[in-house]
């Protein structure tokens, strides 16, 4: 199973007496999905990978951007603007050639989640959002395969497995057991917009990666019914007890209406272009900003910067006799704004700046 070149490559593995050269057959004859090659993807991957997994799915459809470098280390400034996944397949095989991996450039859905799941016999949730996080989840558990899931905000992280199949054939608990229903959407926000320390993934990547390998090699004792928690700040850690309850998955669903995010109404948009020309012809309009103070530090376009958590409580600082111009990173932010200051107050001379201040840092390179 394993040729000479193979032998050499892993022989800190196979001298481990619990593991040995069976543990690392097993290991070459995985199947393993990673959902996500991010912050959590990025060392989890690299881990995988250098381990000796024999197959890798990467799903990710995102290209790499100037500010993933912080955390994503399976990337370059040379990457950036290049395909997560096709990047993480080049920089894989180049750190151990005995590896196949599959790219899935494309969103997971419920349309075709289980299609891609199936192939393989675990599955490494690295998702940064609820409403896929819970397709994983559920996929994970129709299809019958180990769900190893880990997240990551600011300064804390946690690590569980979820839906392992025990000798008996039953299956410990899965991630609806934990959390059966979802936050209300915007209490809880992601880490484009609340942060993340940057080794944070490392750490909470590479124990996501301990446990797929556990549950693979069956050495040692998987996180099953339990969730490790960390928060590196104050270096503190728990471990909480997940029990198994009566909620039944029948079918994957619609999950973006079941975790509150709908189809909304567009909101008005300006350009970067013609936001440009509006300051170059001395056009009396408005700029306000919606990202978080330490955001705007960063970089920032001479608005007047308001937080989105704030925007109803300082309304009145909004014109409403001149055309409005409001802006967050991407541009997520700054249309929820909209809608809330238009529900709320009446505003109807409100413009979204499409694509936010990452567009108009495109606009500034060419």
């Amino acid at each position: 199973m394993l040729d000479n070149k193979e032998l050499a490559r892993y022989a800190r593995h196979i001298s481990i007496p619990e593991f040995g050269r069976e543990g690392q057959e097993k290991l070459k004859k995985a199947k393993v999905l990673v959902v996500g090659s991010g912050g959590l993807g990025s060392p989890l991957l690299l881990y995988l990978a250098a381990a000796g997994v024999g197959h890798l799915g990467i799903v990710d459809f995102d290209v790499v951007d100037d500010s993933n470098l912080q955390r994503q280390v399976l990337f370059t400034v040379k990457d950036v603007g290049a395909s997560k996944a096709e990047t993480a397949k080049e920089r894989l095989l180049a750190l151990n050639p005995y590896v196949n991996i599959t790219v899935y450039n494309t969103p997971i859905t419920s349309d075709n989640a289980l299609d891609i799941i199936k192939d393989y016999d675990v599955v490494a949730d690295g998702t940064d959002n609820f409403p896929t996080r819970y397709l994983v989840n559920d996929a994970s558990v129709l299809a019958g395969k180990v769900n190893v899931y880990a997240s990551i905000f600011r300064f804390e992280g946690q690590v569980s497995v979820f839906n392992y199949l025990h000798e008996d054939g039953t299956r410990g608990p899965n991630y609806r057991d934990m959390f059966p229903e979802p936050p209300p959407p915007g209490l809880v926000p992601n880490c484009a917009e609340g942060g993340v320390l940057g080794v944070l993934p490392g750490i909470i990547g590479s124990m996501q990666a301990a446990e797929v390998i556990k549950v693979i090699t069956g050495v040692g004792d998987p996180l099953v019914g339990r969730m490790f928690l960390i928060d590196v700040a104050s270096f503190t850690t728990r471990t909480l007890k997940v029990l198994k309850t009566d909620v039944e998955i029948k079918e994957l669903i619609d999950y973006q209406q079941f975790c509150g995010i709908g189809v909304e109404e567009p909101v008005k948009e300006v350009t970067v272009e013609e936001l440009e020309s509006l300051k170059n012809n001395g056009a009396d309009f408005q700029l306000i900003d919606v990202r978080e103070p330490h955001e705007f530090e960063a970089a920032n376009l001479d608005g007047l910067l308001i937080p989105l958590g704030e925007i109803a409580k300082h309304h009145d600082k909004v014109a409403k006799d001149k055309q409005v111009i409001i802006h967050c990173r991407s541009g997520k932010r700054s249309a929820t704004a909209i809608r809330e200051l238009q529900d709320l107050y009446g505003f109807d001379n409100l413009y979204n700046l499409k694509g936010g201040i990452l567009a108009y840092g495109e606009l500034v390179k060419k």
